[in-house]
């Protein structure tokens, strides 16, 4: 098969020197997939496992931590270890063969590698919202945060187990031609804490005293789950890594055997002042106009990836914001971006479907459009790659504003008062489509809700949750595994997270309807019923619920999720994993997640019809109390 390569970011782009010695030459790692010797992708085709049994991976993501290679010493045998602290790099099997850089390394002959699987103590335990949104760190980039419970996942493999054995079966499912009965079971492996970091330890014969090398490694994922002893996945279905888990040292021992050295291949130094790897593509500023926007962030919130092509500012923000009320973005001039998404409803449609310009329904509940600034795929589907992107399909879908952009355009341009606003906005009267999205996406940028009942109490402020919301708060973090004796709700494995959301797509188990969802963007089948993950902040004033709006209320979710799943080939392994049609919770259980989630309120929007940004303190305003400012920082959008 043809690799697909993907650069993994590190923590230091121009890194000092290991100790030891000046900079002089630099290792790129080179990690491969394998399944019996044979590069896979994920999401995976079905691996045969023996015993008439195979598996279909559809996560694999892990972290990396301190490399060091052996030095070998002028007398031939002693060997000396150089490392570095402060490296770290983020590994996404789905984005294929990943390659992460060691730089400044003595020009030396080595006799071996190490590096971690997982993070130090001290780095676990710190702030994750510390880092930038290009650092594989930053838990919105890597998805590997445990979130309010703190710490980092370091690794997470997640799949589905086929054609299991009878006798180990806890569930069934008919698939396949004729509907013969077959036997299906997800897992969800996500190692963490300090007893689950992994050290692997390999032999190098590497010799940099005049060239620089690349180390070419093969992560063989069939010896973690099979082996001499197959781990047995219908009776260990997930794990989290707790002190005293049996299954996750088993996979700790496992996955630091499974690691191997293909091949080493050199190249030719780089000449003096020449860059080995420098930071990813951004576009330069096109020439900053207007007045800084003070884009402001609560404690305990990642610093999001604005756009450094436009910063933001706030005379773009205005136009933005007005471009976002206005109705001659429609054909017959009647509706607006905001008549499908209403403040007071968290920038959400309270209709089932949006209704179009000539009365025509959709198919899917309109989005809620806060928070956004965080997001790097939109729809429900993710069709769309940037947010001034998205912003301009609804103009020319006929089932919506049904309306060309070159028509706005020439009648933003023949109006009274947009022409001076995009001079202000833009440093020029002229109009375009593409200056269109640009400024609905910066007044969109700023729709933030950061601070409910719920964040107030985490913080110890006044703010405080009852028994009942206590309850529902434990059950929605707590996972459910009778193995262990968890029975939560297993909620946070979709919606964890400062947004309560992990931006990705899922199945979560709904009748199929003509609708594939991310299926009809990408033309995988994998991918069928999948669906983005919304946030669940402001969740009591966003229904109807669902990418139909099927569920009118937050009690007919929990129903749902308790015993209505159905299962396909898709449904996402953190719900596959239980045997039956969900998770099983009392009525009193769930009343308790339906109350912590009214706690996820954000109260501006509460009977709010004035757009937001009007009464943030962003717009120029002082920085409100615990908030801080964060820069214009982040790749382009």
């Amino acid at each position: 098969m043809t690799s697909k390569l993907a650069v993994v970011l590190l923590l230091l782009v121009a890194a000092p020197p290991l100790s030891g010695a000046a900079p002089a030459s630099w290792v790129s790692l080179e990690i491969r997939h394998l399944w019996d010797g044979k590069e896979i992708e994920i999401p995976s085709a079905a691996l045969a496992r023996g015993g008439g049994e195979s598996l279909a991976l559809t996560r694999l993501a892990y972290l990396l931590s301190e490399p060091s290679l052996a030095q070998v010493q002028d007398d031939g045998a002693a060997v000396q270890w150089l490392g570095r602290k402060q490296w770290f790099a983020f590994v996404d099997g789905a984005d294929g063969v990943a390659e992460v850089v060691m730089r400044g390394l003595p020009r030396a002959q080595y006799a071996g590698l190490k590096f971690h699987v997982g993070l130090d103590e001290e780095t676990n335990a710190g702030d994750p919202n510390q880092y930038g949104p290009n650092h594989p760190l930053n838990p919105v980039l890597n998805n590997l945060h445990w979130s309010w419970q703190g710490g980092y996942i370091f690794l997470a493999v997640e799949g589905r187990q086929r054609d299991l054995p009878s006798h180990k079966a806890t569930d069934r499912q008919a698939v396949g031609s004729g509907g013969a009965s077959r036997e299906a079971i997800g897992f969800s492996y996500h190692l963490g804490n300090a007893p689950s970091r992994m050290a692997v330890e390999l032999p190098v014969d590497l010799d940099l005293t005049s060239r620089d090398a690349v180390i070419a490694l093969d992560f063989h994922l069939d010896r973690v789950f099979g082996g001499d002893k197959p781990i047995d996945i219908a009776a260990q279905t997930s794990t989290h890594g707790r002190e005293g888990d049996a299954l996750a040292r088993d996979l700790k021992d496992r996955i630091e055997k499974a690691f191997t050295v293909r091949e080493i291949r050199y190249r030719d130094a780089p000449t003096a002042g020449s860059t080995v790897m420098t930071a990813p593509h951004e576009a330069e500023s096109v020439g900053f106009t207007g007045t800084p926007y003070r884009f402001t962030l609560k404690k305990g919130f990642p610093i999001p990836p604005l756009p450094l092509d436009y910063p933001l500012t706030n005379e773009r923000v205005a136009l933005g914001e007005k471009l976002f009320h206005e109705t001659l973005l429609s054909r017959d001039n009647t509706l607006s971006c905001a008549s499908c998404h209403q403040s007071a409803s968290a920038f959400s449609d309270p209709r089932r479907y949006s209704v179009g310009v000539d009365g025509q329904e959709g198919t899917r509940n309109a989005m809620p459009i806060f928070n956004l600034a965080w997001k790097d795929s939109f729809f429900w589907d993710g069709r769309a790659p940037s947010l001034r992107a998205q912003a301009l399909i609804p103009i020319e879908d006929p089932v919506e504003m049904h309306e060309t952009l070159d028509h706005v355009v020439e009648e933003l341009a023949a109006h009274d008062e947009y022409p001076a606003l995009f001079k202000d906005a833009f440093d020029s009267e002229a109009i375009t489509a593409e200056k269109l999205g640009i400024a609905i996406e910066q007044f969109v940028l700023t729709l933030t809700s950061l601070d409910s009942r719920f964040d107030r109490a985490m913080k110890g402020q006044e703010d405080t949750l009852t028994e009942q919301e206590k309850r529902g708060f434990e059950l929605f973090f707590t996972e459910h595994d009778p193995r262990r004796q968890l029975l939560g709700a297993d909620c946070f494995h979709c919606h964890g997270g400062a947004f309560f959301t992990d931006h990705r797509f899922h199945n979560n188990g709904l009748p199929a309807t003509g609708d594939r969802g991310l299926e009809e963007i990408t033309g995988k089948a994998s991918d069928r019923g999948k669906f983005s993950t919304p946030s669940l902040r402001n969740v009591a004033l966003t229904a109807p619920y669902m990418h139909d709006g099927r569920f009118a209320t937050l009690e007919e979710v929990l129903s749902h999720y308790a015993g209505g799943i159905v299962r396909s080939e898709t449904l996402d392994p953190n719900l596959a994993k239980h045997p039956g049609g969900g998770v099983p919770l009392s009525e009193e259980d769930q009343a308790a997640v339906v109350a912590f989630l009214r706690t996820l309120t954000d109260e501006k929007f509460l009977g709010n019809n004035k757009p937001v940004a009007e009464a943030d303190a962003g717009r120029g305003g002082a920085t409100l109390p615990g908030e801080k400012i964060t820069a214009q920082s982040g790749a382009k959008r």
